[in-house]
């Protein structure tokens, strides 16, 4: 009897989404892999999902000219009926909700109401795309020459190819997918490997194939490095759009540059909540918890420093601590559960190499800091105290759930702080000083 989830009663719901056993990793119109068979395992217990053929430089070859020729019938379509067929789309994900949210949270190990959040996301920028599709238009402007006048004109960029990040396998995709439809675009969607991936894909196909639209308007390619590499390499490729990590988006953006071609990259972040002595702690506590234990620490948006003015260090860092050892962590798709497994086991040995540096560094572990003693990838939420605002591990981008707690004594360092990491995104302030948060809001800070 086979080992796989899929085969098991319990999850006889991924079949709903088309999954099966052996599943293609390629779609150009037609379903292929030719490439190596991958397994996809659940974080939350380390047992396989399903297997996913991954695709050849071959079929990426042929998946790259079948997306150059569904270009010219898709950019040819007026604005306002590509529009439509996003609102099709975003009607067949609703219809999927709820199950492709089970697979996120099964496959990514994001808790289930997040997996579910996450397929909402797509939903929703079809919704916002619909009605941009009848927004696109250029202003009529008058010359400076008698009897003339300067018509601006949209045209779509071409093929966008779309490198997505794990911990958001739908959304990322999404994000990009429905607005690139939407200006004529055609899109060519690359991952490593996915369930998630091949079964949203699969979605989309069937509603470009019922309205008899080359299915290759919206393509994919699970594969290796190769395949990615390739794609920036590729000018056949107009757009890369990448989501992922900071060192990785620099190699993409450095392939793609070579070319003179066009990127877009949404890399990581190294946020910080700044508290100072006058802020609402009934307000910082839950938000500061929130923010660091949510999806486990892997967002790009997680808070991996909290900075607390002198005055409140000590009773915030205990109040924080309290609410940590309640949080509720389990089986991600447990409607219960608030926090679950990481996604790897290399993601583990992240979280453990993390935690040894930080005490090399001068700090000290006063919550977590252990691999939980579970089938999984879990690891317990972690606070650390008493590292220098410029310790190395404290600049570093760690994708796990470690909060960095600083003591800061006035608000040009807090200030100052915040901003010299290389890595900004969604950092934060508590204070009722008005004057304060227009000072910061001047700082060049990110928020």
């Amino acid at each position: 009897m086979s080992t796989l989830l899929i085969n098991q009663p319990k999850y006889a719901w991924l079949k709903e989404l088309g999954l099966s056993e052996d599943n293609d990793g390629v779609y150009n119109g037609n379903w292929g892999g030719k490439g190596e068979v991958i397994t996809s395992y659940c974080p939350a217990n380390n047992e396989p999902i399903a297997r996913v053929r991954q695709a050849t430089m071959a079929e990426y070859e042929e998946t790259v000219q079948k997306l150059r020729d569904a270009w010219k019938v898709w950019a040819d379509i007026p604005a306002p009926k590509r529009g439509e067929i996003v609102r099709q789309i975003g009607d067949a994900l609703r219809k999927k909700i709820k199950v492709l949210g089970s697979l996120v949270s099964l496959e990514m190990g994001k808790i289930y109401v997040e997996g579910v959040g996450e397929v909402q996301e797509y939903v929703d920028v079809c919704d916002y795309a619909v009605g941009l599709s009848r927004m696109i238009g250029g202003p009529v402007l008058p010359s400076e020459r008698p009897g003339h006048a300067l018509i601006e004109m949209w045209n779509p960029v071409g093929l966008v190819g779309i490198i997505t990040a794990f911990n958001f396998p739908v959304a990322v995709y999404g994000w990009n997918n429905a607005i690139a439809l939407i200006c004529g675009n055609v899109c060519l969607c690359w991952i490593v490997l996915s369930c998630v991936r091949a079964c949203s894909n699969r979605i989309v196909a069937e509603v470009l194939e019922q309205n008899n639209l080359p299915g290759a308007i919206c393509s994919m390619t699970c594969g290796g490095a190769d395949i990615g590499t390739a794609m920036s390499k590729d000018e056949r490729v107009d757009l890369v759009s990448f989501t992922g990590s900071t060192h990785v988006g620099k190699m993409v953006a450095m392939l793609v540059q070579e070319r003179f071609g066009r990127n877009l990259l949404e890399l990581g972040g190294n946020n910080a909540i700044i508290v100072f002595e006058d802020a609402d702690l009934n307000l910082v506590v839950p938000s500061a918890v929130f923010a660091s234990v949510g999806t486990a620490g892997q967002r790009c948006t997680t808070t991996r420093r909290l900075m607390l003015h002198g005055s409140i260090h000590d009773v915030v860092v205990e109040r924080v601590a309290k609410a940590y050892k309640q949080v509720r962590i389990g089986d991600p798709w447990d409607p219960s559960t608030m926090y679950g497994p990481l996604h790897t086991k290399q993601a583990v040995d992240q979280y453990l190499a993390a935690i040894e540096q930080a005490k090399q560094q001068g700090g000290t572990v006063v919550c977590g800091g252990k691999v939980m003693d579970r089938p999984g990838n879990y690891v317990e939420p972690t606070i650390i105290t008493g590292l220098a605002h410029d310790a190395p591990i404290v600049h570093t981008e760690t994708f796990v759930p470690i909060l960095y707690v600083l003591k800061f004594q006035t608000e040009e360092e807090a200030f100052a702080w915040n901003n010299e990491v290389k890595q900004g995104l969604s950092s934060s302030i508590f204070t009722k000083d008005m004057g304060r948060v227009f000072r910061w809001l001047g700082t060049g800070s990110y928020i």
